[in-house]
């Protein structure tokens, strides 16, 4: 995702949505609405309806016939486009990174139905193979560039690795939100450090014409939560244990249609499981310790 520059202490995402916490599976819950006739889908990260039909077209497809039901895209602006569409019943199931699930979760009561598991995908930081950073510590007073603002690996995780390490985020080091462009500060020395998913650090590497020799991997944090698959908590619960049930049995198939699309390479080797919500406490616990927790609560 393209973002300009922002700033560390930017705000997070656009309020105004209604809170609430909802459990997963929450089985006391009773269905209010009858098995839909049709499905419209959304990617959180994929903005506009061109690029949702060049990224997504095989995967809507294959889930169409998967589900044996009509399925249409809806173009969302933003990340947080997701949430009131979801709430006005506009959408009925979103592809969402591990934060955007946990916005969705909080402010749309959103239901979490299938992760997909990525065996490679947790936080690095790197460093140029010249630097005097030999840990993390010693990135207190550095320029840090991070992704975009709520990207898990790209910000949330390693803003965790930073804490952990003992470095106060707010003020121990500066944080710039540079996209897709961090690799270049940190080559050109405009920044110290940059973080990126591990999965992506050498496919940017190589698009970008350079070497890992010219970088050094600092650290890596530890697996992260999954992408996951959400739905709309006033969808049929009957019909929503029928759509897990089946992207897994088929999920062969329905990766290999994700496959079919450059930028989803990432998921090359996956697997779908059942999506667990305490997997993504670790976003929560993010939030918290950087002042945003009062956004993830209920009212």
């Amino acid at each position: 995702m393209k973002r300009r520059i922002l700033i560390y202490r930017s705000i997070l995402f656009i309020g105004g949505c209604t809170t609430g916490l909802n459990p997963i599976n929450s089985s006391s819950k009773k269905s209010v609405q009858p098995a839909p006739k049709k499905l419209k889908f959304a990617v959180v990260d994929a903005t506009g309806i061109k690029e949702l039909q060049q990224n997504y077209e095989a995967f809507r497809s294959a889930l169409q016939e998967v589900l044996n039901i009509p399925i249409e895209f809806f173009p969302v602006q933003n990340r947080t486009g997701a949430v009131p569409a979801l709430q006005s019943g506009e959408v009925d199931i979103i592809f969402a990174g591990p934060s955007e699930y946990v916005i969705l979760n909080s402010r749309a009561k959103a239901i979490p139905i299938v992760a997909i598991q990525r065996s490679q995908y947790y936080p690095i930081i790197v460093v140029r193979a010249d630097s005097k950073i030999k840990s993390l510590i010693d990135l207190k007073g550095k320029t840090i560039a991070m992704r975009s603002i709520g990207s898990t690996s790209g910000h949330l995780a390693p803003t965790k690795m930073l804490i952990d390490a003992g470095l106060d985020p707010n003020t121990d080091v500066k944080i710039v939100m540079l996209g897709n462009a961090g690799v270049k500060a940190l080559k050109k020395g405009e920044v110290d450090a940059w973080t990126i998913a591990s999965d992506r650090y050498k496919t940017v590497l190589e698009s970008e014409g350079f070497s890992e020799k010219d970088f050094t991997i600092l650290n890596k944090g530890s697996l992260l939560p999954s992408d996951v698959f959400v739905v709309s908590n006033q969808m049929n619960l009957e019909f929503i244990e029928n759509m897990r049930s089946r992207m897994i049995e088929n999920q062969q198939k329905l990766i290999q249609s994700l496959l079919v699309s450059p930028v989803n390479q990432p998921y090359k080797g996956s697997k779908f499981i059942p999506a667990n919500d305490a997997d993504y406490n670790m976003i929560r616990e993010v939030y918290q310790k950087i002042g945003q927790g009062s956004f993830l609560s209920s009212n």
